[in-house]
């Protein structure tokens, strides 16, 4: 039998021409036998997401929380959780994380994220450092239009009682406050609407807009030379906040020529607060994964508009020190509306499919929750986790040792997701009965 027909040997020859300067691969011919090796394409595999849920004063412990003594898969569903038990077999609860550092009795947001000392930098009396959300951004957000988005309910004052300092949940690599969209009208036309503003025009602006960055660090660099130590540390962060700018501008030109994606729901009308307006961020959230124009999702939600718009009277400071009567119903029913709304958006992630058949939720990480627990009590966070994008284990009530650092299941849930993290803040390992042995 001639060697030349089906010896692998002979055929690897036959896909080289040698020219001048070296082998030139030949395409892959089907008289060379290559369709026996042809594969048909596979889907890509879904991304993975995080969305971040928090409701700033916390929840009415009597009615919320489970049992510390019913743990497992088999706990009994709280009152305050019952529109979600459609749901239950999907999402997990988590008890006795503390942030060890946190001191605001009114900041049920600021360090939810962080896990910071708003003390531990020396001279200056507020801190914070970068945000559990912003660490998944910098992996997740580089094939993005968004590396991130951030959502804050309408109301006017956004570091009121309930949520604390910051303009959104999320904070940067500098311990800065990141910016947020403060109504669903505003995000829906930053995500859908399209660029009135023509391409060259947009072009000559965003290269101002890097002749005045370059600027500004050229003057910068030579204003350092003969600085004290405490000025170089502070111009050090103003460098810090150029370079930020340097990346925006940067990921700003490559999409600039790209148009953004067809909205996947109607304008939404002005006036929206309270209830509607979660309602329609929830809506806004799963549009703005579902076109991957984002895979990182903070919403900061409204707390005196939410009960306002529920004809509840109680102003949500004195609501959050309730007592049996008018308070504490007012507290449950709020508690109630949003285990619905959550339902609600837990049933929208699980109708939306992906290309592979499977669904979003099926490659998201949600949680639900603050840094206050109720009242002005700041141990065991609330913190309900949802979704299989970090494959942990769900349809479970976990309890923790009291004072467990919250960031062990923020780390948990970055190691889960893909995140290459070895510890975020003062974490001191992940979670073991939270992290599940199945693949993420």
């Amino acid at each position: 039998m001639s060697p030349c027909r089906h010896s692998p040997r002979v055929d690897s020859r036959r896909r080289f021409l040698r020219s001048a300067t070296g082998l030139v691969a030949v395409p892959a011919l089907e008289s060379l036998g290559f369709r026996r090796f042809a594969r048909a394409a596979e889907p890509a595999r879904p991304p993975k997401r995080m969305v971040f849920l928090g409701i700033g004063f916390g929840v009415t412990q009597e009615t919320w929380f489970p049992k510390t003594d019913d743990i497992g898969p088999g706990y009994t569903l709280p009152e305050g959780l019952a529109p979600l038990a459609h749901h239950k077999a999907d999402f997990t609860l988590v008890q006795g994380c503390t942030h060890r550092f946190a001191s605001d009795p009114h900041g049920g947001s600021t360090f939810w994220l962080t896990g910071a000392n708003q003390y531990g930098a020396a001279g200056k009396s507020f801190h914070n450092s970068i945000s559990v959300d912003q660490v998944a951004a910098s992996e997740f957000g580089r094939e993005t239009r968004f590396n991130s988005i951030q959502l804050n309910g309408s109301e006017p004052n956004l570091d009121g009682p309930g949520h604390g300092a910051g303009l959104s949940l999320a904070w940067d690599a500098g311990g800065k406050p990141v910016a947020g969209y403060n109504s669903p009208v505003i995000a829906f036309h930053r995500l859908f609407s399209a660029e009135e503003v023509p391409l060259e025009q947009r072009q000559k602006m965003l290269a101002d807009e890097q002749s005045v960055l370059d600027d500004m660090l050229e003057d910068a660099r030579s204003l350092k030379r003969g600085l004290n130590k405490a000025d170089g540390e502070k111009l050090d962060e103003y460098f810090e906040s150029l370079r930020e700018i340097e990346t925006r501008l940067a990921k700003e030109e490559r999409w600039l020529g790209k148009p953004r994606p067809k909205a996947l729901l109607p304008q939404p009308g002005e006036g929206l607060v309270g209830r509607d307006e979660i309602r329609l961020m929830y809506d806004i959230i799963v549009a703005a994964l579902q076109t991957d124009s984002t895979r990182v999702v903070t919403f900061r939600q409204p707390i005196k508009h939410l009960l306002t718009s529920l004809g509840i009277k109680v102003a949500s400071h004195d609501m959050s020190h309730y007592h049996p009567g008018g308070r504490m119903e007012a507290s449950q029913k709020r508690d109630l509306v949003q285990s619905e709304l959550l339902a609600k958006l837990l049933d929208a992630m699980k109708a939306t499919k992906e290309a592979d058949g499977s669904s979003l939720f099926d490659h998201t990480t949600l949680v639900f929750g603050s840094n206050i627990r109720s009242i002005h009590y700041l141990d065991n966070c609330p913190t309900l986790i949802v979704g299989r994008g970090a494959g942990v284990t769900l349809g479970s009530h976990i309890v923790m040792p009291k004072d467990t650092p919250l960031c062990n299941v923020w780390l948990t849930l970055l190691k889960g997701s893909g995140v290459p993290a070895e510890s975020f803040s003062d974490s001191t390992g992940v979670i073991k009965e939270l992290a599940s042995s199945e693949p993420a």
